[in-house]
């Protein structure tokens, strides 16, 4: 125990200086008195001696006696310590003379005079021990101020005797004052501890029952003090929790080593309220170092647990979020994005949890029929994930009458808790079974943008906590979260079928045909996760049985580059009704490009890009590349002419042979400018395989273009004869499964026109070639057994020949050819071009070409290199179409 230094108290005789006293005393443990009738007790006890430690070894109780004559007849030990004055010393002696200063030794022996007269008297009176008898020596002594020496207080009980002659006496009974003062701070000390404290204290004897309570610990468990004697922990504690105490306690009593910091839990009296208290236990010995029990300081720490419990909710929480920061939204996915959410709250947040999205919206739906069914939350929703965290046990659906997979398409009744969540987009708790698994399910609304995507239901099982106000707060924001993220995915998914619905339907059908080709055609879009790209094909029918080839590439993704594909592909089909040479084609295209990006056209865009080259400025507007290859194949004479504007070379695979790139000169990609196309023409043999690709197919991260366009030569080396075959041989052999990029893959099997299907006459520059041109086109139309297009053909003829006749220059050529339409061509050596005028009623000619369109299915002209070739076509017969009556279109011009 610790030292307390008592206060000196000076009677009323005292110096009023006061004296000095002596250093403390240890203070003795705390020691449990025994009260009268104590059963610990027992007779075996009586006319025993104390143990060690009793309250007579911290009180100096000391006596001596005073005889008749006022002098010291007897003097015992205990008062030679006390005063330090031997009983050879002190017996006979005057104790007034002996111990009391000179100025108190009146009064002194007043009351030693009534005393002797019979009177009991107490009171405290100050001593001194004689200079003489001071057992003190040497430099002490030497060092005290002349005529001071030792002083003490002293209480003392006198008590007035009779001696056996009948005189008066007095027997003294003497406690040191700085003892009692030691001991009445102690006792201070003890009460302070015991009811003033605002711990709950208990001191456990060595039978670890209850020996002493305060009013602390009494107001938890209530009683009074007293009520607790005798208890033991099992009477306060749960059985788990009473065990570990026990357990501690019997430790400590043996061990001797302090228990701190222990948590306990357990119910206080009449309350089912869950506590928490933190004890302190350490053992108590008695003055004589003896254990005499275990003391315990409790503290009511259910504050602090709530506390920390909310601490770690918070750092839970805030944790789920930066994890959900992290994970969900890294894929564009509706179905990934979902299970993303469930992967974060399954399950350390919830035990079970299932996400429902509006079918409507996953499917775009955006009509006004959709959007008033998602106001009243009556619309059908699809369950796109479910997660569950307890074994063998799927999750189960609380917001409908039976579970529903996942996959499936439902919907909520109205006046169930979940249609009313979509309702008022605020999350709602469900009702739950008592005899259930659950015992609490929130359903919280998926809100992105002020509009409500989806539904997503927590819920947590028997055993777990409910869910609280901040885990409702916490389930609405990872809800808003991840529907952001959903909706975006959904955004991106509808932008980009819109945009793969847009490319799609600028491309060729699958099974597009052509004069002398046998074609076939591939398209492979990216994956989900990549944008639409701006690959294209095209396969556009050129007259006289001739085709054009496009593949092209416009660099970039996403919507922006699907456009500029369109526009392209327009442009090309455009140039090519113009029947222009191919590097004329690429040429206009160029200019096109350029303009693209600038809102003032094709010129504006080549007048901006001059500027800048010429000044060194930069071109702030849009810019949009693109790679094409543009060929031309005539069937009657199997020549192909080719252009390419930055673009993988063509492969050709000629019968018998290995498969070859073409050496076209590459030129420079489309929207640059400033640079000439070059052409190539090439007779391509009969049978011959044409393959015009874009760079997905040959090219990945994992393969470089050098080893791709290596593999697509090896797949072309051994063609097979059906051309389907040859396109899923090559997808199937290359790595086409990347997504990184769109493939457009075109190929054409050479088959020219034969020989016989071909009427070729070179006419002189006379009124009599007119009538032979007839000739010629009757008997070739009689030998192809094509009567029913005699006089069709004729009259057309008639007119076309006369034309060149009357405005062309040199020889005329007449040619027929036969393939899935009859083609005619005049050709002469002028550069004018016709032109279809409308005639007036009085006018006598003008109407030779109006009949020519009145007649056939199509007519035009186009420029040679030696002059111009005008051309019209008829359908063949086939039974089902019927053919214009020339009678009738003659009559209708007039």
């Amino acid at each position: 125990m610790s030292e307390i230094p008592a206060k000196g108290r000076v009677s009323e005789g005292s110096d009023a200086a006061g004296t000095e006293l002596p250093e403390p005393i240890p203070e003795p443990a705390a020691v449990a008195p025994r009260a009268p009738g104590d059963e610990s007790l027992g007779r075996a006890d009586l006319w025993q001696p104390s143990p060690p430690g009793s309250i007579y070894d911290y009180i100096k109780v000391a006596s001596f006696s005073i005889g008749p004559d006022g002098a010291i007849d007897q003097w015992s030990s205990r008062a030679a310590q006390l005063f330090g004055v031997l009983p050879e010393d002190a017996v006979g002696k005057d104790p007034i003379e002996a111990f009391v200063a000179a100025d108190l030794r009146e009064r002194g022996h007043r009351k030693m005079a009534e005393i002797l007269d019979g009177q009991e008297w107490t009171g405290v009176v100050p001593f001194r021990i004689p200079e003489s008898e001071d057992p003190e020596a040497g430099a002490e002594r030497s060092a005290r101020p002349s005529g001071a020496g030792p002083t003490g207080l002293a209480e003392v009980y006198v008590m007035p005797t009779t001696t056996e002659s009948g005189e008066r006496a007095a027997v003294c009974i003497v406690v040191d004052v700085r003892t009692l003062r030691h001991i009445e701070t102690d006792l201070a000390a003890s009460q302070a501890i015991f009811g003033q404290s605002p711990f709950g204290f208990l001191l456990f004897g060595t039978d670890l029952k209850v020996q002493r309570t305060n009013r602390t610990f009494t107001s938890v468990f209530g009683g009074h003090v007293d009520d607790h004697r005798g208890r033991t922990v099992h009477d306060y504690l749960p059985r788990h929790e009473a065990d570990r105490v026990q357990g501690a306690l019997r430790r400590v009593l043996e061990t001797g080593d302090a228990v701190t910091d222990m948590q306990l839990v357990g119910p206080a009296p009449e309350s089912t309220e869950r506590r928490h208290w933190s004890i302190n236990l350490y053992r108590v010995h008695s003055g004589s170092g003896r254990p005499i029990g275990v003391a315990g300081l409790a503290t009511d720490v259910t504050r602090r647990h709530a506390a920390a419990r909310e601490a770690a909710h918070a750092r839970r929480n805030l944790a789920l979020l930066n994890e959900a920061g992290s994970r969900i939204g890294n894929s564009l996915d509706l179905e990934t994005t979902a299970r993303e959410l469930l992967d974060v709250v399954v399950p350390g947040f919830c035990d079970l949890a299932s996400v429902d999205l509006y079918q409507g919206l996953l499917a775009g739906d955006e009509t006004a029929q959709f959007r008033h069914s998602l106001a009243d939350g009556s619309a059908e929703l699809r369950r796109v994930a479910a997660a569950s965290a307890v074994a063998d046990v799927p999750f189960l659906d609380l917001g409908g009458d039976a579970p529903v997979n996942v996959g499936a398409v439902h919907r909520y009744s109205f006046n169930s808790a979940c249609a009313h969540a979509l309702r008022t987009a605020r999350p709602q708790t469900l009702p739950v079974e008592q005899r259930g698994l659950v015992q609490s399910t929130l359903a919280v609304p998926m809100v992105a943008h002020d509009t409500v995507v989806g539904l997503v239901q927590f819920s947590r099982t028997k055993g777990s906590e409910p869910f609280t106000e901040r885990d409702r707060a916490l389930a609405m924001e990872l809800a808003a979260r991840a529907a952001v993220c959903i909706d975006n995915a959904r955004l991106y998914r509808r932008e980009h079928e819109r945009a793969l619905i847009l490319q799609r339907s600028l491309l060729p059908p699958d099974d597009p045909e052509a004069a002398g080709l046998d074609i076939a055609c591939r398209y492979r879009p990216g994956n989900a996760a990549t944008e639409v790209g701006g690959d294209w094909f095209d396969v556009i029918e050129l007259p006289g049985h001739r085709t054009a080839l496009v593949v092209g590439d416009v660099m970039g993704r996403g919507l922006r580059a699907a456009v500029a594909m369109g526009e392209l592909r327009t442009a090309v089909r455009t140039l090519s009704l113009l029947d222009l040479e191919p590097a004329e084609v690429l040429s206009a295209l160029d200019e096109i490009a350029r303009g693209l990006g600038t809102p003032g056209g094709a010129q504006q865009g080549t007048r901006q890009a001059r500027t800048a080259r010429s000044f060194g400025g930069e071109d702030l507007s849009e810019v949009y590349l693109a790679t094409c290859v543009y060929a031309v194949y005539d069937s009657v004479t199997r020549r192909c002419t080719f252009a390419n504007a930055g673009h993988l070379p063509p492969v050709l695979v000629e019968p018998g042979e290995g498969a070859l790139m073409l050496d076209v000169p590459p030129g420079m990609p489309l929207g640059v400018g400033g640079e000439p196309f070059e052409e190539v023409e090439v007779e391509l043999p009969e049978g011959a395989l044409l393959a015009l690709y874009t760079d997905g197919l040959v090219e990945s991260r994992d393969h470089p273009l050098d080893e791709g366009l290596t593999a697509f030569r090896a797949a072309l080396d051994d063609p097979s004869p059906a051309l389907e075959d040859v396109c899923d041989h090559v997808l199937n052999t290359l790595d086409t499964h990347h997504g990184e990029d769109d493939i457009a893959l075109l190929m054409a099997r050479v088959q020219g026109l034969p020989k016989g299907n071909v009427g070729d006459w070179t006419l002189p520059r006379e009124p009599k070639s007119v009538g032979r041109a007839r000739e010629y086109a009757r008997a070739q139309l009689v030998d192809w057994d094509l009567e029913a297009l005699v006089d069709t053909t004729e009259l057309l003829v008639s007119e076309l020949v006369t034309n060149a006749l009357r405005y062309g220059e040199g020889d005329i050529r007449l040619r027929l050819l036969l393939d899935r339409t009859l083609v005619c061509e005049v050709w002469d050596a002028g550069l004018v071009q016709p032109r279809r005028r409308r005639a007036r009623d009085t006018d006598e000619g003008g109407r030779g070409l109006q009949l020519v369109g009145l007649l056939s299915a199509a007519w035009g002209s186009r420029r040679t290199p030696r002059g111009k070739t005008v051309w019209f076509e008829l359908p063949l017969p086939d039974g089902d179409s019927g053919l214009a009556d020339p009678t009738e279109a003659l009559l209708s011009l007039f």
